[in-house]
């Protein structure tokens, strides 16, 4: 095959995979509109026979044995069930994002706090998740993480997140506490090196980055900085295009001792003067580590000009019921 014919397939590949995307999200508004307006059909016909609502779930059932026999899949008893609860969530037809699948929809149908629902929305189109994704962050309660992240959540916080999701403004946005990385099947209990966890992580780097967050880039491992001819590592390197920052991650298989915030505020000295362009923002610091002291955090912490965080990491996906109740304890407090 020679270079003109070559150039010319790779012409055509890139019409086709367009006209194929295009196509798709087309098939995909069309049916977000359906299930919509059978979820809108199905509540006015329940609003309209009251004396029947006793018999909803054997019309459900007859309605799905129908529309399976002539329409094929798709059409179960729970999944009528979903496009009914569609339509009484998103009354409005237009606050539907046809970013998103109706997959997508089922499992954010499942979520009942709205507030927290709409959040999951909002990051799922903002960061482009797939379902999968979406489900683990679900799992690994985001949410939740979140609002206790910086110890002071308020209503305010709540509904900024339900409003636009997470908005990258400032370091503070990119914080979670704790991390989750069960997806390294690490046991909980089993002791490991830093470098362990260092390689572990970057051998999973796809999942890392979206534990992380939106807009993280990749740089490297023991990126080294050399002040007086003495050589440093830091453990891991990235950056955030969004903040336009770099991201020095260093990782601790211990509790947060007051040494670790001075090397990496050192490491964060040196990529403002040396590594960071005209129109990068200043470098952000955070160490993970398997437990902090919030005394010890706030005054090792305090005073310092370089924006340096401390975070937990788990290997475990969080207990759910009792990261719900901290949220709920906070603003109760709060409202008092």
């Amino acid at each position: 095959m020679d270079e003109m014919t070559a150039s010319l397939i790779d012409k055509i590949k890139v019409v086709l995979e367009s006209a194929q995307q295009n196509a798709a999200r087309q098939v995909n508004a069309e049916l977000l509109t359906a299930y919509w307006n059978i979820g809108r059909v199905i509540v006015e016909y329940e609003q309209n026979n009251q004396s029947r609502a006793e018999y909803g779930s054997q019309t459900l059932k007859g309605l799905s044995k129908t529309l399976s026999v002539a329409f094929g899949k798709g059409f179960s008893v729970s999944n009528i069930q979903f496009m009914r609860r569609f339509y009484q969530t998103y009354q409005i037809q237009q606050t539907v994002s046809v970013k998103l699948s109706w997959s997508h929809y089922c499992e954010l149908l499942s979520i009942s706090d709205e507030d927290k629902r709409s959040f999951y929305e909002k990051e799922a189109v903002n960061s482009g998740w797939s379902v999968r994704e979406l489900k683990r962050q679900v799992s690994t309660s985001l949410y939740e993480r979140l609002l206790l992240s910086d110890g002071k959540t308020n209503k305010e916080t709540v509904l900024s997140l339900a409003r636009h999701g997470i908005e990258m403004t400032s370091p503070t946005d990119i914080i979670k506490d704790p991390y989750v990385f069960e997806f390294l099947g690490i046991s909980e209990n089993k002791p490991m090196k830093e470098s362990d966890l260092e390689k572990a992580l970057v051998q999973q780097i796809e999942k890392f980055l979206l534990e992380l967050g939106r807009g993280f880039m990749f740089v490297g491992t023991q990126q080294r900085v050399t002040l007086n001819n003495t050589h440093y590592y830091v453990d891991v390197v990235f950056y955030n295009k969004i903040l336009q920052a770099y991201v020095l991650i260093e990782l601790k298989t211990v509790k947060l001792f007051p040494e670790a915030i001075g090397q990496l505020n050192m490491y964060l000295n040196y990529y403002s003067a040396e590594i960071n362009d005209e129109d990068d923002n200043p470098p952000i610091g955070i160490i993970l580590c398997t437990d902090k002291d919030a005394v010890t955090a706030e005054y090792a912490l305090g005073g310092l000009s370089n924006n340096i965080f401390a975070s937990r990491y788990v290997s475990y996906i969080p207990n759910k019921t009792e990261l719900i109740a901290q949220v709920e304890a906070v603003l109760n407090e709060w409202h008092k």
